[in-house]
C-alpha cells in the first residue's frame, strides 16, 4: 500500500502542478502581487488527509502568479 501511494504521487509529480483547495490560485482566481516580476512566492498549506502541501509560484510580468511547482509531504514534518 505504501508502494502504491508512493507511485502515485511520483506520477502527479511528473504533470503540470493543477492548484489545489487552499492554493493561492484555485478557482481561477487571478491573484497580482506587490513583487516584481521574476520573484519567487512560497505558499504553504494542510491538504487532504493531513498532507502538508508545499507550493512555488513565480510573479509573471503582468503581476499574475504562476504555479511552478507543487509537493506534499507529512504535517509531522514540516516546521
Amino acid at each position: 500500500m505504501k508502494h502504491a501511494l508512493l507511485a502515485v504521487l511520483f506520477a502527479l509529480s511528473a504533470c503540470d502542478p493543477q492548484p489545489l483547495p487552499g492554493s493561492l490560485t484555485y478557482g481561477g482566481k487571478v491573484l497580482r502581487s506587490p513583487y516584481r516580476p521574476g520573484t519567487v512566492v512560497k505558499n504553504t498549506f494542510l491538504g487532504d488527509f493531513g498532507y502538508r502541501v508545499f507550493e512555488t509560484y513565480v510573479v509573471q510580468p503582468d503581476g499574475t502568479l504562476k504555479l511552478t511547482s507543487q509537493s506534499t509531504g507529512p504535517d509531522f514534518l514540516w516546521q
